[in-house]
């Protein structure tokens, strides 16, 4: 019986340290990919803000994605999806995955597409973390495991939120199953990752929080709910434009080249009609804006039509850091039509839009945690909750499956 038992030790403990140490291997090297990129997007949207004739060259820089996809022969709507999907099943992630999703983004961001940046995380991170896996662990079943563990590093270098990229990356693939095998290694991937890109010098992010104290009794729950459900109702209007825009383009439009090119010249003619550059890029300094309590009503409609011509014509990015421009701008809006505070408000209507979008209420509770603190938890709280369960059961991601009906409803 002991003999056996230190057999069984001795086998976990070899395990421990060679899941532990490829974990670090891929956060590593996810973190300084990761890092790099950050960078780039950083200086890249400095210039586009200091150029603001770069935007026409758009439909240019959409024809150079094209071509750059059909000269790796990778097909030009390959993303997160097909990321998810394998993770599930274990399939093959091309490598050239990682630079052409790097540059493309770099690109979309320079010229004013209105996307964000986790789809190039979710997507770099997954096929480096794929490939290192395939040299570490070349007989073993847990290619998804290190796709994870890339997928992590990556988002954590990214955004900074180490504990919000390993919950989201176990939780995303299948709703309502959470990957306890992976947690070990796709932890030590999101630190690692993000203490290497905060060597290396990437930006972070100042998600300050202002306008006072709001206490959590009965009240502000209340409003915390109503928020939730807004959240859950823009969360639907955002998939949804999405989908019928990622269809309705590729059948009005089937070939890759013009399709992107005719989507450049749309994202710039919205862009003179608007008279503004805000729903151009990732949109940051509209979300800080509003996180201090300002935001123009109309924003969260505009950021959804700009993200979702850019996205569906081709230009690469992804959903997320859109979809905090769109849920902070509308919490702010609604908030102050509560009698709530627009900032905190802001800060809900961010975590819980992204909740309803993504499907993952834990990390979206650790979003609000590792964003704003724990403050005001309760009411993050019961916001992601409402706005998890009213979402019903639609998704960014086509991929995404569902393992059982959210709260005993049915599926449709």
């Amino acid at each position: 019986m002991l003999r056996e038992a230190l057999k069984t030790l001795g086998k976990m403990l070899v395990a421990f340290v060679r899941w532990t140490l490829t974990g670090l291997l891929i956060g590593a090297v996810c973190g300084a990919v990761g890092g790099l990129f950050a960078i780039a997007v950083e200086k890249v949207t400095e210039l586009r803000q200091d150029t603001q004739w770069l935007i026409y060259l758009l439909p240019l820089g959409g024809l150079l994605i094209a071509g750059m996809y059909r000269l790796m022969k990778l097909p030009l709507s390959l993303g997160t999806d097909e990321i998810i999907r394998t993770c599930r099943t274990q399939g093959k992630v091309p490598i050239l995955m990682a630079p052409a999703i790097f540059i493309s983004t770099v690109l979309t961001h320079l010229l004013g597409g209105s996307a964000g940046r986790e789809g190039a995380a979710l997507q770099l991170g997954g096929s480096i973390g794929a490939a290192v896996g395939d040299l570490t662990h070349p007989k073993q079943d847990g290619r998804s495991i290190w796709e994870l563990c890339g997928m992590a590093a990556l988002f954590s270098a990214l955004f900074g939120t180490p504990l919000t990229a390993t919950l989201f990356v176990l939780e995303v693939v299948e709703v309502g199953r959470f990957n306890t095998r992976a947690l070990l290694p796709c932890m030590v991937s999101a630190l690692c990752g993000n203490l290497v890109a905060k060597w290396i010098g990437a930006p972070a992010e100042p998600f300050f929080l202002a306008g006072g104290l709001v206490g959590t009794g009965v009240m502000p729950l209340m409003q915390a709910a109503v928020l939730g459900l807004a959240s859950a109702v823009v969360a639907v209007l955002f998939c949804l434009t999405m989908h019928f825009a990622g269809s309705g383009f590729k059948k009005l439009v089937k070939n890759d080249f013009v399709r992107i090119a005719v989507g450049g010249v749309v994202v710039v003619g919205l862009s003179i009609l608007a008279g503004t550059r805000d729903y151009n890029g990732g949109g940051m300094h509209v979300v800080f804006a509003a996180l201090g309590g300002t935001a123009r009503p109309e924003a969260f409609l505009m950021k959804i039509l700009f993200t979702a011509v850019t996205l569906s014509a081709g230009f690469k990015g992804g959903e997320i850091v859109p979809s905090f421009f769109v849920g902070s701008t509308m919490g702010c809006t609604a908030a102050a039509l509560l009698g709530f505070s627009p900032a905190v408000g802001a800060a809900i209507g961010l975590v819980a839009v992204f909740c309803g979008v993504t499907n993952a209420p834990l990390a979206s509770l650790m979003l609000s945690v590792e964003l704003f603190g724990a403050e005001y938890l309760p009411l993050f709280g019961i916001a992601v909750g409402v706005s998890f369960m009213m979402s019903g059961h639609i998704s960014l991601y086509h991929s995404q499956t569902f393992i059982a009906p959210k709260l005993g409803m049915e599926r449709e």
